[in-house]
């Protein structure tokens, strides 16, 4: 059965982002109406929006469209172009949110002004003041928290209206259930009756103990946070070619606000550039930069810029502070834990690489608003690991909850995430160099890391090969006699309910069982292997046949 769909389609997002354009293309596709609240204001006031602002102050023009918005929410099949400060309210919000879908348009800021133009930039009122550029960049940067809050948020940067259009309509004929999500779906975690628990988690390694911060909006006080964790000075921060465009501005003002000198860099996005290569561009920047020892670097992006960001702190002037600020949900619940950095060798995945831990943690949950569907739902994999192999409770919630996380329900998603970071933080607590309860963690990566391998690091990404290996690792063990059978088949349906793959790509099976061979697990060539018993109990086994992989792996990859 199909979930319900809205009964109006809000459209929010800065200025210059195409809020009106895409309304009108999405309501002619749908056959609704199209309204936009700035009309309405217009209408009701006999004025302008910018003639308001400027006669009678910002206060009385948000007045106005906290009514022009009420009056838009008491229509159906219609399709509303808001402005681009109607979020700032959480009224608005929870209007827009009641039966409603929420979509946000994204543009970065220098998008933003070649569309509205230097001179129409200069004549709104709330951008008039100073240089357009940084205003568009720091008004902007205030409200993002407050963006990211959509039900989903498109990238208009070098489409057309039309492509953004389809893929606004294609959203709102999806069938998600956002008639049934309730309203405080769209609200910070503060502004909500019960909010989550947003206190810091403490990571206590042998080498060093930092705290985990997790929440929504978070990343506009990341350099208050560096502050508190005794960091000041210098920050470089490290990000990729698709994450800076979207975050690299608010981190540089938070950190510029909080008194840091910093300064960005971007990586090509992607696995296949997280090698000794690109980690030596990172180098030569720093050192034109002047980095000195007490000088931060903050990995901003997914697990490649962390997992490189952090080799290079590592190991550069023989180490310097190191921040992760992951905007995946792979990257949060798993690979910015713990002070495993590393690059990876044409040979194996993960291969170059150093036991480093960062000085603090900070994961905006908000920042998974962005995400590809695609890049979500791998995050999952880690999640379903840690579940299986550590949670029975979390188990159980991700059965009866997935939706909540798949649709990120704000509270439900960031207690999901504080869950996982406790979990891999309990576990590196105890065995920081993975020499005993870590390589619990492990499960599935066998013969995930080693399909990453021989597919190149190119066709497969790490959560879904990680599925892969699972379901192999789980019918390895079902073989041997280890895994109940009930629970493989439990397993399987919760991979599939994440829509995640319980098999392979088709790869060259001694291409897959020889990169296995390889893998950072491997004790005088021998394999150590993770099973399960039940659900949250595990076995480290090194004694199993290397027919009933060989045949398993087969039947993983056909």
């Amino acid at each position: 059965m199909s979930d319900p769909t809205p009964a109006r389609v809000f459209i929010t997002g800065f200025s210059g982002t195409g809020k009106s354009t895409v309304a009108r293309l999405v309501g002619k596709e749908l056959g609704w109406e199209t309204l936009d609240t700035d009309t309405l204001i217009a209408e009701r006031a006999g004025k302008p929006p910018a003639e308001i602002i400027t006669s009678a102050g910002e206060e009385r023009f948000r007045e106005l469209e906290r009514d022009a918005i009420k009056e838009a929410s008491s229509r159906d099949n219609v399709v509303v172009a808001t402005g681009g400060g109607a979020v700032i309210s959480a009224e608005n919000r929870r209007a827009m949110a009641d039966g409603a879908l929420v979509v946000c348009l994204e543009a970065t800021p220098k998008t933003i002004l070649a569309r509205l133009g230097e001179s129409a930039a200069s004549g709104r009122p709330l951008l008039a003041s100073g240089d357009p550029l940084e205003r568009i960049t720091t008004l902007k940067a205030q409200r993002q928290s407050l963006y990211a809050l959509a039900d989903s948020i498109v990238d208009t940067e070098g489409r057309t209206a039309d492509d953004v259009a389809t893929a606004v309509t294609e959203i709102a004929r999806a069938g998600y259930a956002w008639c049934a999500c309730h309203a405080e779906r769209v609200l910070l975690p503060e502004e909500r009756d019960s909010p989550p628990e947003a206190g810091p988690i403490a990571i206590k390694p042998a080498s060093r103990s930092y705290n985990a911060i997790v929440g929504w909006g978070v990343l506009d006080r990341l350099g208050d946070l560096m502050r508190e964790a005794g960091l000041s000075g210098k920050a470089f921060v490290v990000s990729d070619s698709d994450v800076l465009p979207r975050y690299g501005d608010r981190a540089l003002i938070s950190l510029k606000e909080a008194g840091f000198e910093a300064t960005a860099f971007a990586i090509p996005a992607g696995e296949a550039n997280k090698t000794l290569d690109v980690a030596a561009t990172v180098y030569d920047w720093l050192v034109s930069q002047r980095a000195e020892r007490a000088s931060a670097i903050v990995a901003l992006g997914g697990g490649v810029v962390g997992d490189l960001a952090g080799f290079v702190a590592a190991t550069y002037l023989r180490g310097v502070p190191l921040v992760q600020a992951p905007t995946t949900l792979l990257a949060m619940v798993d690979a910015s834990i713990g002070g495993k950095t590393a690059v990876d060798h044409r040979e194996g995945k993960n291969l170059i690489g150093a036991f480093y831990q960062p000085r603090l943690v900070v994961e905006d949950v908000s920042t998974l608003k962005t995400l590809p569907p695609r890049a979500l739902v791998e995050g999952c994999a880690e999640i379903i690991k840690h579940a299986l192999t550590l949670d029975p409770a979390l188990l159980e919630d991700l059965e009866e909850r997935a939706d909540d996380l798949l649709h990120l329900e704000p509270a439900f998603t960031v207690d999901i995430v504080r869950r996982n970071v406790a979990i891999k933080g309990g576990v590196v607590s105890e065995d920081e160099r993975e020499t005993g309860r870590r390589a619990t963690l492990n499960y599935g990566h066998t013969v995930g890391h080693a399909i990453e391998a021989a597919s190149g690091y190119s066709e497969v990404l790490h959560g879904e090969a990680v599925s892969a290996g699972m379901m192999a690792a789980a019918e390895i063990g079902k073989r041997i006699g280890i895994t109940p059978p009930e629970l493989v088949e439990r397993q399987r349906k919760l991979i599939e309910r994440f829509g995640l793959p319980v098999r392979g790509p088709k790869l060259n099976v001694d291409r897959v069982l020889e990169a296995m061979t390889l893998d950072k697990k491997v004790t005088d060539g021998v394999i150590t292997w993770v099973f399960l018993e039940a659900a949250g109990q595990t076995v480290v086994r090194s004694d199993v046949p290397e027919d009933v992989v060989r045949d398993v792996v087969t039947d993983v990859l056909t």
